[in-house]
């Protein structure tokens, strides 16, 4: 590792850089999506019984001790459950606009990664190149196959090293944009089920009434 690290030039020493800092990128992201995630289905049937029971403060507390940006969501709309429809709708858009920059965080650092690696590494081999020529033409007497032979091989160290850091790079940015897809979509399902969980409990009657009795029928049951 050290030996190809030397031969591949200065240049390698950034692309190791580069490979470090993608991957605890990627494992923070990945860290902070499982710690995320939840039951979204589970979650949101405990607290409809809640909310049909009007325990407003026993749900908050419920959205509180439950980590990750659906429970957020969920905690502002209960906050405002006198609201109208409408009203609450665009309080769980606002909402869940919040958490997006929360999700899509250091995603771009990766995505950056993946696209400047190889660059990096055409760039080590092109230079490397360069001065392998350059050494040749001012070598005196002729210079043999393997002399550059040898140059070339070291110069293509960097193009290899820039895409093994490239493609794991570009491979674990489309899973992250993949989990942040899934998490949204949660977002918008418990958005929309608490909205219509919050707008029903007010329209259940609490007492059931009856309409009043028609005075002509009552008339024929007396005769």
């Amino acid at each position: 590792m050290i030996d190809y690290m030397q031969k591949g030039g200065p240049l390698m020493w950034l692309i190791l850089f580069c490979s470090v800092l993608a991957g605890a990128v990627f494992l923070e992201r990945v860290s902070y999506f499982h710690r995320a995630s939840i039951r979204v289905g589970d979650f949101m049937r405990g607290l409809s019984t809640l909310l049909q029971r009007r325990s407003f403060a026993e749900a908050l507390h419920e959205c509180a001790a439950t980590p990750g940006p659906v429970p957020r969501v969920i905690h502002a709309a209960i906050l405002r459950h006198d609201a109208s429809r409408t009203e609450l709708k665009e309080i769980v858009q606002e909402a869940g606009q919040l958490e997006v920059p929360r999700l899509e965080r250091r995603l771009g650092i990766i995505a950056a990664i993946g696209f400047v690696a190889p660059l990096l590494g055409l760039l080590g081999t092109v230079t490397g190149l360069i001065e392998t020529f350059v050494n040749v033409s001012t070598q005196s007497g002729f210079a043999g196959s393997t002399d550059i032979a040898s140059g070339i091989y070291q110069c293509l160290l960097t193009t290899a090293a820039g895409l093994v850091v490239a493609i794991p790079s570009a491979i674990g940015y489309t899973y992250l944009s993949a989990r942040v897809n899934a998490l949204l979509h949660d977002i918008e399902r418990a958005g929309i089920e608490v909205v219509n969980l919050l707008c029903d409990q007010r329209q259940s009657p609490e007492i059931i009434g009856f309409p009043p009795a028609n005075p002509s029928l009552a008339r024929q049951h007396a005769d």
